[in-house]
């Protein structure tokens, strides 16, 4: 707006007619001056001397009043100078009734002022004043919002696009549970605290819980925020963007929080880095009591927090604990918090501690063979959709395969629907020859497994999953997997360090897409998604998945491999650009090859670190051997290696071995 209010002043200054500026154009003594300088306040000169400028004026582009018999006469631009602005501040010169003086400009008298830009939006700007003028901050509405969303982790939102389809409960189950859930959500039942904890074992069910509630509640406006947590995605394990996600999604609900929350983010935009006190305080509680909660829309709102054992690392777990419940305790939210997690020590110790206690109410949900009849349901329905599927007869599969299948499920939600991807996995002969796969598995391993013990019976069919996998892509199955759970979960990365193409990256994936999913066209774009944290646990575990874990001898080798690998190519090589390569796989098309050893160098170095597996002193005497120096000249981004974390890894002590 001030952009076309200059352009206006201006056409209106230069709007002279043609007759005017001929007759004016050769005259000299009619010219207006350029710049003239004004006193602030214009003293009286003695009769015998000649007015003199103030010792320090204000340089202000003017328009003279023109006489009555002339009218004023726009300067050329060639030959009249740029006008200086003084600080807008200064553009008010105090009124007076007489001219104040006149002096043409020089060099010293037109030096800028050290805020000057001559490209800023009055360049070549000429003949006009400003006044009575206010400037304005025009920054963007929704600025600060958006830096919120960038300290957020929308992906673990419950309509994130990251998790569809998410884990729902199957029409028809588990409504004693959402019905139990939505009342206390809604004051209507005898549970009054502000805080509900629902705890059960891993594959229990906790998530489509979760998600049920907050699909019920979101339509009806008692939803606040959500945030579902998962170990096995690097955007949805954070403890330091819990509360910022929280504020975000409840600044999306209510305008007048939103704009609190906006402007302050715009003032002090490291509000979103602060400590997890700091966050909840200045980003939730400071702004809520702005808004006022008492009587507000966001009174009696519901926050969902799921999987609260799977945010990195207990330290926070316990700490978003404390200060929930603290909140609680002093009322400085309006919110209901439900959570939810595996019953885990620390965050059971902390529950029960005499500062949370008070203000939690508590749900178990246990393992049991009470809900086989839903089991049942939801068998039957998802088999319904295959038949329709393939064109299969009604009969299949048999009741029989049906109650075999709900025994083997032992009460144990994740099993079952692990099982229906098993037989729906396309990269098969089909479902019929799927179900007779892990039909036969069932009977085999009945008598191997007990009634009570369901850990056992998933880790059964986890086996049989990893064991369908063809030969030739065992070996890299397994590196892909503890490159992922070790290193990087990018698919890119991981495909640049095994040498492998997009191709073969989905090929090797597909072998255990029953419990993993490769999304996304083009491995820039790629993702890789894991329907349940419990495989991958199963996978570094030697004790359950034996002699297929990634863990244990199969990481000691690789990390042995990796470190002759190391010796060769700095034995080779001179220096980031002269990366020479031990015979072997090709690079993939696009892969540079820093990029290739960068990654190799970082994977070795984080194998190194697995505390479970300390180097033994054979290893530690070939990494002693290792040109360090050399090691990490050949990379351009060395900073993420430590020595620190390796050292203390060594089973002896070792000082001269890394520097």
């Amino acid at each position: 707006m001030l952009w076309r209010f200059c352009k206006f002043v201006a056409e209106l200054f230069y709007s002279s007619d043609d007759t005017t500026k001929s007759t004016q154009a050769d005259d000299p003594a009619s010219r207006p001056p350029a710049v003239r300088l004004v006193n602030p306040l214009p003293q009286e000169q003695p009769a015998s001397s000649p007015p003199t400028p103030s010792p320090t004026p204000l340089l202000q582009p003017s328009i003279p009043m023109p006489a009555a018999s002339q009218p004023a006469t726009p300067v050329p631009p060639s030959t009249t100078p740029t006008p200086v602005l003084a600080d807008p501040a200064l553009l008010h010169p105090t009124p007076s009734t007489s001219s104040p003086p006149i002096l043409s400009p020089t060099p010293s008298s037109l030096t800028p002022p050290p805020h000057f830009h001559g490209q800023g939006m009055f360049h070549q700007a000429q003949n006009f004043t400003i006044s009575h003028s206010q400037f304005i901050d025009s920054s963007p509405a929704g600025l600060g919002l958006k830096h919120l969303f960038d300290y957020s982790m929308p992906d673990a939102f419950y309509n994130s696009s990251a998790r569809y389809p998410p884990p729902r409960c199957h029409l028809g189950t588990r409504n004693d549970y959402i019905d139990l859930i939505t009342k206390w959500a809604l004051g209507e039942s005898d549970r009054k605290e502000p805080i509900l904890w629902m705890r059960g074992p891993f594959g229990i069910g906790k998530s489509a819980i979760a998600q049920s509630c907050a699909e019920v509640l979101a339509p009806i406006n008692k939803l606040a925020a959500t945030l579902f947590f998962s170990r096995s995605s690097v955007d949805r394990d954070d403890p330091q963007r819990v509360f910022t996600s929280i504020a975000y999604q409840v600044a999306t609900k209510c305008p007048p929080f939103r704009e609190i929350v906006d402007k302050l983010i715009v003032e002090d935009p490291a509000l979103a880095t602060t400590s997890l006190p700091a966050q909840f305080e200045n980003l939730l509680v400071h702004p809520l009591r702005e808004v006022g909660t008492v009587g507000s829309s966001l009174h009696g709102h519901v926050v969902i927090i799921d999987g609260l054992d799977e945010c990195h690392g207990t330290a926070g777990q316990c700490e978003i604990i404390r200060i929930i419940a603290a909140s609680a305790h002093n009322r400085t939210t309006p919110f209901r918090w439900f959570i939810t997690s595996r019953p885990e020590d620390p965050i059971t110790r902390t529950m029960n501690s005499t500062t949370v206690s008070p203000f939690c109410s508590r749900i178990e949900l246990p393992v049991s063979r009470d809900i086989d009849h839903k089991i049942l349901l939801y068998l039957t329905d998802e088999f319904k959709k295959i038949r329709e599927d393939h064109d299969l007869p009604e009969s299949w599969p048999s009741e029989e395969a049906l109650a075999l299948l709900v025994e083997r499920g032992a009460g144990l939600w994740i099993y079952v629907s692990t099982m229906v991807r098993f037989i729906k996995d396309e990269n098969s002969y089909g479902p019929n020859d799927q179900l007779h796969i892990v039909l036969e598995y069932a009977k085999d391993i009945s008598s191997k497994v007990g009634m009570d013990n369901p850990l056992a019976e998933m880790d059964f069919f986890y086996t049989l999953i990893m064991q369908r996998i063809p030969p030739k892509l065992m070996t890299t199955v397994r590196k892909i997997l503890l490159i992922y759970s070790t290193t990087t979960r990018q698919p890119a990365k991981i495909a640049s360090i095994l040498c492998l193409s997009e191709e073969q990256l989905r090929r090797a994936c597909a072998s255990i897409q029953s419990v993993m999913e490769l999304r996304g066209s083009g491995l820039k774009s790629m993702d890789i998604k894991f329907y349940h944290t419990s495989f991958l646990d199963f996978m570094k575990d030697p004790q359950r998945s034996k002699e297929l874990c990634i863990h244990s001898n199969f990481l000691i080798r690789w990390r042995r491999e990796l470190l002759e690998w190391l010796y060769e190519v700095c034995s080779c090589s001179t220096d980031s650009l002269h990366i020479v390569f031990p015979s072997g796989p090709v690079l993939p098309e696009g892969v540079l090859r820093l990029k290739h050893y960068e990654y190799v160098l970082y994977l070795f170095w984080r194998l190194c670190e697995v505390s479970e597996h300390p180097l033994d002193s054979q290893a530690t005497m070939s990494l002693a051997k290792l040109p360090f120096g050399k090691m990490l000249r050949l990379a351009e981004n060395g900073r993420h290696i430590h020595g620190s974390s390796v050292r203390n890894n060594l089973v002896f002590a070792a000082p001269s071995c890394i520097s």
